[in-house]
């Protein structure tokens, strides 16, 4: 979805851009534009609005106004509300599915992007003034910059020499749709829990979104479970705040790990989105901070006469450098923070969570998160074209 947005953004510049994608649109087997569902924050729907998509996804997306937080078993909680904040919503959630769609039609109606898909790049040379791609059906291709949009385990990050760090949290998403005795009122849920963070998005059509963090063998008892037996334990971990659990959806799993690249930028390659770093989905941020990869990289490169030089690579990675460091440490430590079942960690993060409920500046600091954790916004961000 980061690399659709990024080529969506650079269809009205004087570049010619070609997006090539392994897996077609259609195709359920596309593992970004799946059943998952991401939860858009304010930042990304600007952007996706100054893009001209945004009217085409808002009648499928679920408005959050309320956010409610808890840690079972004690006694914290904090809430938030939108309205005290003089906001629509904090954010909106959406089927990956309906967003890619939407995506993929607008790229089809711009004819200065070219869509190879299904393909995939098996081999990346790079030279002083351009790199060279060859594809899985023979042809090359030569461009002045590539970005690697194509995931944590990035080919073309590899091939460029762009080394990784990983940390295996040893969870895993148990993701699926549920529906209860009552429609979604708009509240998003996040509950910590014993097995790690469990979270109930609402959905357009009135049911919930669940993300579920599991060991991986309970992960996959619950994945095969038959549909009753899962209704029941999810109700007992979860709680009745959303109403009794009547039934649920196609369910599949995701292990969760911190995959973070050491440079975002190479000689002529440049990486966004879970190339560049792959988050806990505790926050939902991951693709909000994708996104501003993709609209800070399209904003420099729209007027640069070579779109892959050293400086404006080095100009990328230093702009996205305060809001990657802050979003990817946030994250960490709120796992971190709500994993911990000791005594003294237990206790203090209760009490935090009842001083943060009390807390209106902070209440209005975590209300900004999809804006960025620092340095200038970019322009999409602003609701401005690319270059003024």
């Amino acid at each position: 979805m980061v690399g659709a947005s990024l080529a969506l953004a650079l269809a009205g510049t004087r570049l010619k851009v070609q997006l090539i994608e392994a897996v077609a649109a259609g195709s359920n087997e596309q593992p970004s534009f799946d059943e998952r569902s991401t939860a858009l924050g304010n930042g990304a729907r600007q952007i996706l609005s100054t893009l001209g998509v945004w009217d085409q996804i808002a009648p499928a997306a679920a408005p959050i106004r309320e956010i409610h937080v808890s840690d079972a078993g004690h006694f914290g909680f904090a809430r938030l509300n939108a309205a005290e904040h003089e906001l629509a919503a904090f954010g909106y959630t959406v089927n990956n599915r309906q967003l890619g769609a939407v995506l993929w039609r607008a790229l089809q109606r711009c004819p200065q992007v070219q869509l190879q898909s299904p393909a995939r790049v098996t081999a990346l040379d790079v030279g002083l003034q351009w790199a060279e791609l060859r594809i899985d059906d023979g042809s090359l291709l030569q461009a002045r910059l590539v970005v690697a949009a194509d995931g944590a385990h990035s080919l073309v990050k590899q091939t460029a020499g762009i080394d990784s760090s990983e940390r295996d949290y040893g969870q895993v998403a148990l993701v699926a749709n549920i529906r209860t005795d009552r429609s979604a009122r708009a509240i998003a849920y996040e509950r910590f829990t014993a097995t790690g963070p469990l979270a109930l998005l609402p959905l357009a059509d009135g049911g919930y979104t669940v993300v579920w963090t599991l060991a991986p063998d309970r992960a996959a008892a619950m994945r095969e479970c038959d549909e009753a037996e899962f209704c029941r334990l999810l109700q007992h971990s979860f709680g009745w705040r959303a109403g009794r659990i009547l039934a649920v959806g196609k369910r599949a799993s995701y292990p969760l790990a911190l995959v973070r690249a050491e440079e975002l930028c190479a000689s002529r390659v440049a990486l966004v989105g879970n190339a560049a770093q792959t988050l806990h989905p505790v926050a939902a941020q991951g693709f909000n901070l994708g996104l501003r990869d993709a609209a800070t990289l399209a904003e420099l490169i729209a007027g640069a006469g070579d779109p892959g030089s050293e400086q404006l690579l080095s100009q990328f990675a230093q702009r996205r450098g305060a809001d990657r460091r802050g979003m990817i440490g946030f994250t960490d430590q709120l796992v971190k923070l709500f994993d911990s079942q000791r005594v003294t960690a237990i206790a203090a993060r209760n009490l935090g969570l009842l001083l943060f409920d009390l807390n209106a500046p902070a209440k209005r600091a975590l209300s900004r998160l999809s804006w960025g954790f620092g340095g200038a916004l970019p322009r999409l961000s602003r609701g401005l074209p690319l270059q003024s």
